[in-house]
């Protein structure tokens, strides 16, 4: 990119990096509107990105915003488990209406189209990675000011078709205390440089358990050695959730939107700022 790029690639002959990056991105349905697009990633499975998906889109939704959820996440969806949604609204020639939870978080996963849930889906990675596409390109999302999506773990085929074909605006990383995550995370933040995305922060989950009876704090999962990751990187710390069983409970009945997470609000300011 050259150094008088005007950055609008419309009116621009030049082949360059920027041009061609532009160029693998997904149009969206006519009918979609989304302001901005924050993919959660984390490098390895069981940390928490569903439930830190659907915090932040319930929290922003509170704030007055306009939010919703691309479950990405084809193989293993969880999505539509914590907001108790089972179908989608309806299917027209345009386009697939999303299901809307009852705080108004709209949500499109592999699910909703399925006759039986536990259904294993049992794709190649190309068709994976095709239908997080037509998630983008053919369901109806309207007017949306944030879109979260909720990418499967690791490097694959489906994270690469998001950052290639959706016009992100960030990710966040999703982590634990555990040491073998700074490899993992070390991971995330660089596939996501190599995309030419912004890493907005790191959100880690598990961080501790907090004696309801005493009120002390115990490093299950052991001492947390994000700190020096985020140094090495320049990456904020967003939040650090602790081990909440009534949250898992209510995700496990359908009722996400009635938790409260006190600490993701830091990360939700961070996306506001955007």
């Amino acid at each position: 990119m050259s150094e008088s790029c005007s950055g609008n690639c419309s009116e621009c002959g030049e082949s360059c990096e920027k041009r061609e990056s532009e160029s693998l991105l997904a149009a969206a349905n006519p009918k979609s509107h989304v302001k901005k697009v924050i993919a959660v990633v984390s490098g390895k499975g069981g940390v928490g990105k569903s439930t830190v998906t659907s915090l932040l889109a319930c929290e922003l939704a509170r704030r007055g915003k306009s939010t919703a959820i691309l479950d990405a996440d084809i193989t293993g969806p969880s999505i539509p488990k914590a907001f108790g949604a089972e179908r989608c609204i309806a299917a027209q020639e345009d386009g697939i209406l999303p299901a809307v939870s009852s705080g108004g978080v709209q949500i499109m996963s592999i699910n909703l189209l399925l006759d039986d849930a536990t259904s294993p889906v049992l794709w190649r990675g190309p068709i994976l990675g095709g239908a997080v596409k037509q998630f983008w390109t053919d369901v109806i999302w309207g007017d949306v000011d944030y879109m979260f999506v909720d990418m499967p773990p690791g490097t694959g085929d489906v994270p690469l078709t998001v950052f290639q074909s959706l016009p992100l605006d960030g990710v966040i990383i999703v982590s634990s205390p555990q040491d073998l995550v700074g490899m993992i995370v070390s991971k995330a933040v660089n596939m996501a440089r190599m995309m030419n995305v912004p890493v907005i922060g790191f959100v880690e989950n598990y961080s501790y358990f907090e004696c309801p009876d005493c009120g002390k704090r115990v490093e299950i999962f052991g001492k947390s050695h994000l700190g020096e990751l985020a140094k090495e990187f320049g990456v904020p710390i967003l939040a650090r959730l602790p081990i909440d069983p009534k949250l898992a409970e209510l995700f496990d009945e359908g009722k996400i939107e009635d938790a409260r997470a006190e600490a993701l609000s830091p990360a939700a300011d961070r996306i506001l700022s955007l």
